[in-house]
């Protein structure tokens, strides 16, 4: 048996940050364009964008700077300040799967009538 964990940071009750939200950003790093993220991520367009502006909004800062199409074609890219909030939150929850495993199986494999926390 394995225990999962699933970490979001909000403001004022409302998710900006999130494992699907992170993926989301890292999908149009990867694709360049916001349509080529929801492809990959098997969602619609509109639903991808509108995530994207709900983070923009709660967060009050341009994660994702957008160019229309033209000649060599529109695209999307994510902002500096959108790196360092993937980075950040990559610290944040590096290693807690690791420690929630070990804490886990200290409390789930200790003989019954003794405790370990």
């Amino acid at each position: 048996m394995d225990v999962k964990s699933n970490i979001w940071l909000e403001i004022d009750g409302q998710v900006v940050l999130s494992a699907w939200r992170i993926d989301l950003l890292l999908a149009i790093q990867k694709t360049g364009s916001i349509s080529g993220a929801a492809e990959l991520m098997d969602i619609p367009y509109r639903r991808a964008w509108e995530k994207i502006h709900q983070l923009e909004e709660r967060l009050n800062i341009k994660l994702v700077e957008t160019q229309v199409g033209g000649y060599g074609g529109g695209g999307a890219k994510l902002s500096l300040e959108c790196l360092e909030f993937i980075a950040k939150y990559a610290a944040l929850t590096q290693g807690v799967d690791a420690l929630l495993q070990q804490r886990f199986e200290a409390i789930f494999t200790t003989p019954a009538g003794a405790h370990n926390a």
